[in-house]
């Protein structure tokens, strides 16, 4: 039945009735091969993602295998107390956080430089064949990276070296590891990073390049006043996600390059954790170190979403 409103102006206006929803039972009959395919990948998350999470609780705990989870002693923050006064406690934080941040500072705004220059290309397969080159090196393994690394930097016959005419080990050098990271990773993963961002300019309606061209509007006019906001949103997602992972630096590049002489600057978290848990057996201890890490992550994540929904009408969580 419809329900009669008083309008401001006195007329009377006819506001049809919500109908109920069907049940879910019923919605879930009617699509339920969309539900089949569903359920592959929450059953793979709650097998490797949550169901491992019961383990969380050996960071509380003096964790004898041969007692099991709940017959191991119950220590409380111990081994947090015990992570936080240990001597390279401030020189981890500071490692990781400054190879995350430049590493933030420097990648991310790359990806968005490249796609909005491939966009500017014209000729389709000389594109086609820019964006190949870029994608290549994401899909080389850590490995071959970093083996390709060290011939560049090689002393004795490196690229580097022969350009610069000098005859120095980088990798021994404390002051460059931070540098040879970065750089590393803006190589590999830069190309891979921007296939997103020209997705999005490819939604782009064509009739405001077009109505833009008639206005009289530059290249540089058209990618500030229409490439630019078809891309915050996206840009700004990427940033939270980014921002939830800053304590994330990867454990493989920096164990493939780290010597005893770059200790300085490459002895971060990840690698900590796999010295103490894999290499010692300090099952608790390394639980305890990775489960502070990720409080870190969420904090930061929760922080840089609450700063961009004020800053814009984009919120990550």
């Amino acid at each position: 039945m419809d329900v009669k409103q008083q309008s401001n102006s006195g007329t009377a206006m006819a506001v049809p009735a919500k109908r109920p929803g069907r049940p879910l039972g019923q919605r879930i009959l009617d699509n339920w091969q969309l539900y089949a395919l569903l359920l592959v990948p929450v059953i793979l998350t709650l097998v490797y993602k949550y169901i491992p999470m019961y383990g969380i609780q050996i960071a509380f705990r003096d964790f004898k295998a041969s007692r099991g989870y709940m017959g191991s002693e119950p220590v409380g923050f111990y081994w947090f107390q015990r992570f936080f006064s240990a001597p390279t406690f401030s020189r981890m934080i500071v490692n990781t956080v400054l190879i995350s941040l430049f590493s933030l500072l420097w990648s991310f705004p790359i990806p968005i430089i490249l796609s909005l220059m491939i966009n500017q290309l014209g000729h389709a397969r000389f594109k086609r064949v820019v964006q190949t080159v870029l994608y290549a090196p994401h899909f080389i393994s850590v490995m071959v990276i970093c083996g390709m690394i060290r011939i560049f930097l090689s002393p004795s016959g490196g690229l580097i070296n022969l350009i610069l005419g000098t005859e120095i080990d980088f990798l021994t050098q404390s002051s460059a590891f931070r540098t040879i990271y970065v750089a590393s990773g803006i190589w590999q993963d830069a190309g891979w990073g921007c296939i997103i961002y020209l997705a999005t300019l490819a939604n782009v309606d064509p009739g405001l390049y077009e109505a833009a061209k008639v206005d009289g509007a530059s290249v540089f006019q058209r990618i500030v006043n229409i490439d630019l906001p078809a891309l915050l949103p996206m840009a700004i997602l990427n940033l939270i996600m980014a921002a939830g992972g800053l304590m994330n630096v990867g454990f493989e590049k920096v164990w493939l390059l780290q010597t005893d002489l770059n200790k300085a600057t490459s002895d971060v978290i990840a690698v900590y954790v796999y010295e103490q848990g894999i290499q010692n057996a300090k099952y608790s201890y390394s639980t305890a170190v990775g489960l502070f890490n990720t409080a870190v992550n969420i904090i930061l994540l929760l922080i840089v979403n609450k700063i961009a929904s004020k800053a814009s009408d984009v919120e990550f969580v």
